[in-house]
């Protein structure tokens, strides 16, 4: 497995636009497997994960990484072709090239996995459920330092896969918004 991947191209973006390609990539960094395993693991159909699979082979973000001969049929192993895979989209419009796909789109998906689990798993306090919204009033420089302090936060998170342990989701951003500013004050006489 090669250490780092920077996509940079809408196709890349594309790939990992779809949720059940994202879970087939967090599956496969943990190990090498079958497009039925991957099914069966996701509560999907083979036929449907080979198409993501072939998504993210056509993309060169996974691959074949062993054979197996049973019986008359093959089994193909994928495995991730990259060890960490960034996606950057400073080529490109988010609006006009991928439609459907916008800078949130992160925060989205950590509110479907999280929403996909059951109540009872939500409201125990073991979940570590974190979230933390602040705002501020500051300058494009110092919301682009901080942004670059958080994506080195994200870093640290990348830890190897413990087998049987559940999987934690880290989202965090720097984003503009859209809260509105209060006029001026007239200083009174």
């Amino acid at each position: 497995m090669e250490e780092f991947f920077e996509g940079t191209e809408p196709e890349h973006f594309k790939a990992f636009a779809d949720g059940t390609r994202q879970r087939i990539a967090s599956l496969l960094y943990e190990r090498a497997a079958t497009a039925k395993q991957l099914a069966d693991a996701l509560g999907q159909k083979p036929g449907s994960v080979a198409h993501h699979l072939k998504v993210l082979e056509g993309v060169g973000f996974v691959r074949v990484v062993r054979t197996r001969q049973v019986r008359a049929i093959t089994e193909k192993y994928y495995g991730m072709t990259y060890r960490r895979i960034t996606l950057s989209g400073r080529n490109f419009s988010w609006r006009e090239e991928l439609p459907g796909i916008s800078p949130g789109f992160h925060f989205q998906q950590a509110v479907r996995e999280y929403e996909a689990l059951p109540a009872e798993e939500r409201a125990d306090a073991s979940s570590v459920p974190v979230s933390v919204l602040r705002h501020a009033r500051i300058p494009a420089s110092v919301a682009r330092e901080f942004g670059r302090r958080v994506a080195e936060l994200a870093e640290e998170y990348d830890f190897e896969p413990v087998p049987g342990e559940r999987v934690y989701g880290f989202v965090a951003g720097v984003y503009l918004t859209d809260q509105p500013e209060l006029p001026e004050v007239e200083e009174e006489e």
